[in-house]
């Protein structure tokens, strides 16, 4: 068994090369030039934005044009990097060990492991021809497997089922949609915006089935999927079966390391676990009140988290080689954004969802049904703003919210959260002038 490193300065192995695990890197190197750091992962030997896989599939990007630092960039930074699949954390003897038999030694581990696509025990859902969108092999099985597929059925909603769902449909497949939901993604999103991302998934060809599941994957012939049969009985086409019915913590290589873990990695508001110079961050990370053990903590599965939760792993991780005091994660107010086929959508603050709307809430949508804004009220305060078609600037909805304003306040200077292109149309005055109708 080889062993990668041995060194006198502070040794800090951290699992997982994304936004949570690069942004912990980078932190820790700020602010400890001694300290020797390597990231390690066996999906791709560089850090890459894996929001845009779906722009690489559709022929507007390379997988280099993905990649925000150059190679001369590691090496200025003196962040080392290594291939492979971690097979196991021995956390007794703090190592990693690789499937090939490599070992990899650490003083200080950081976790920052990902998601990987939910499996809810489908019969078929390992056959060939089935498989999520997440990392680079599944983008790379995709281009392999896609050539010979006519008819394709997408399991669940939300961003990265509308994401495959237009990646397919660019390339002439027949696409359809199951969602278990009566409206798209309504469990994120207010009915009438719902309905209206409904209707932009339906005019650009791609087929919606609502309030509707997967009940089995078929296989053809050849052993590879041909049809699904749905929770109705119903039996669609289908060479490729995409699940995309949420993500999970990415926990694969910790049976066995006694790092704890519920749900996910279980850390408290610093991020360390309970196990010696063990932490963890990002899309793997539970966050778990320790005053109160039995209650369920918090999975946070968004980009701008995991980059947040890496920045502050890496601070406290020199705090506590400093002996200083740790600062505690805070997400702060909650913001989003997504693309929709061509319907852009903004969030900010608490909004709710199609069971979870406030009747104080104010509403305008346009006739065309393309633009719409909520704003989102509690006890006279704007607490959040969705915004389906209008880009609007974070910096100004957060202050808003972070101060309470009233919705009066908000309406008036609506023009200053505008985030639009140049001459792209306006709608502040008639959104305005809507609102204000509201509230009389």
């Amino acid at each position: 068994m080889s062993e990668l490193n041995r060194s006198t300065a502070p040794n800090v192995v951290i699992l997982g090369n994304g936004i949570a695990g690069v942004s912990a890197a980078l932190s820790l190197r700020q602010r400890r030039k001694d300290a020797r750091i390597t990231l390690v992962s066996g999906e791709s030997d560089t850090f890459f934005s894996r929001t845009a896989l779906m722009y690489i599939y559709m022929g507007h990007m390379r997988l280099a044009d993905t990649q925000p630092h150059a190679p001369w960039f590691w090496r200025e930074k003196r962040i080392e990097r290594v291939q492979g699949w971690v097979s196991a954390v021995d956390t007794d003897a703090r190592r990693l060990r690789f499937d090939d038999g490599r070992a990899l030694a650490y003083d200080t581990l950081v976790l920052a492991t990902g998601s990987v696509p939910n499996r809810f025990g489908w019969p078929g859902q390992d056959l060939p021809g089935v498989q999520g969108l997440y990392s680079l092999q599944d983008l790379e099985r995709l281009e392999r497997e896609t050539p010979a597929v006519k008819d394709a059925v997408v399991v669940g909603g939300g961003l990265i089922g509308i994401e495959l769902a237009e990646m397919l449909h660019s390339r002439g497949i027949g696409v359809t949609i199951l969602s278990r939901e009566s409206a798209y993604w309504d469990n994120a999103l207010p009915q009438l915006e719902a309905e209206i991302v409904g209707e932009v998934i339906r005019a650009a060809g791609i087929g919606l089935r609502l309030s509707i599941g997967l009940r089995t994957v078929e296989a053809g012939l050849d052993g590879r999927a041909s049809s699904v049969v749905t929770t109705t009985g119903e039996r669609l086409s289908a060479q490729l079966v995409g699940l995309t019915a949420g993500v999970r913590p990415n926990l694969g290589a910790l049976p066995g390391s006694n790092v704890p873990i519920a749900r996910g990695v279980l850390v408290d508001r610093t991020l360390r676990t309970s196990i010696p110079g063990v932490w963890a961050c990002g899309d793997c990370a539970e966050i778990r009140d320790p005053a109160a053990p039995n209650t369920p903590g918090v999975v946070e599965t968004l980009w701008y988290t995991g980059r947040m939760q890496g920045e502050r792993c890496g601070e406290n991780i020199a705090a506590a080689w400093a002996d200083t005091p740790p600062t505690p994660y805070t997400r702060g107010v909650p913001f989003n954004s997504a693309k929709f086929i061509d319907l852009e959508w903004h969030t900010y603050g608490d909004v709710g969802n199609a069971n979870q709307t406030s009747p104080e809430d104010l509403v305008w949508v346009h006739r065309g049904r393309r633009h719409l804004m909520r704003l989102a009220v509690r006890d006279g305060r704007v607490v959040g703003v969705n915004a389906l078609g209008l880009r609007q600037r974070q910096s100004t909805w957060t202050r808003w919210i972070e101060e309470g304003r009233t919705p009066s306040h908000v309406i008036d200077r609506l023009a200053e959260a505008h985030f639009d292109p140049e001459l792209s149309r306006r709608f502040e005055r008639e959104i305005a002038g809507a609102l204000r109708e509201q509230l009389r």
